[in-house]
């Protein structure tokens, strides 16, 4: 199982029932962005995911453009990469690993 894994595995944990291409998008942002991906992040993505199969999406714009009610829809998303991200992090630089850790990236 590849570090990709790891992190796909734990989103999917904590976002169940996404379509395989979106997670992976997603996964992508946790090793890219990691602590830093924000719900305009997630919106992005979700955006390139969505633009395939229905590009007359209404909610396909700029984030800044959709009400506030719909961004939040994204806030579940961005703290689920943000949580999985930072325990990747801190496994990879070896900080605090113990048996949690490495049990909540599928190592134990």
């Amino acid at each position: 199982m590849s570090y990709v894994d790891d992190v796909r595995d734990s989103l999917a944990a904590r976002l169940p029932g996404l379509e395989p291409s979106l997670l992976d998008l997603y996964t992508l942002l946790a090793l890219t962005k990691g602590v830093n991906a924000s719900m305009e992040d997630v919106h992005d993505a979700w955006a390139v995911w969505r633009s395939r199969s229905r590009p007359d999406h209404r909610s396909i714009v700029p984030f800044d453009q959709l009400d506030v009610d719909v961004q939040e829809l994204d806030r579940k998303y961005s703290d689920a990469i943000v949580e999985v991200s930072s325990v990747y992090w801190l496994a990879r630089a070896g900080v605090g690993i113990d048996v949690e850790i490495t049990e909540e990236l599928g190592r134990g």
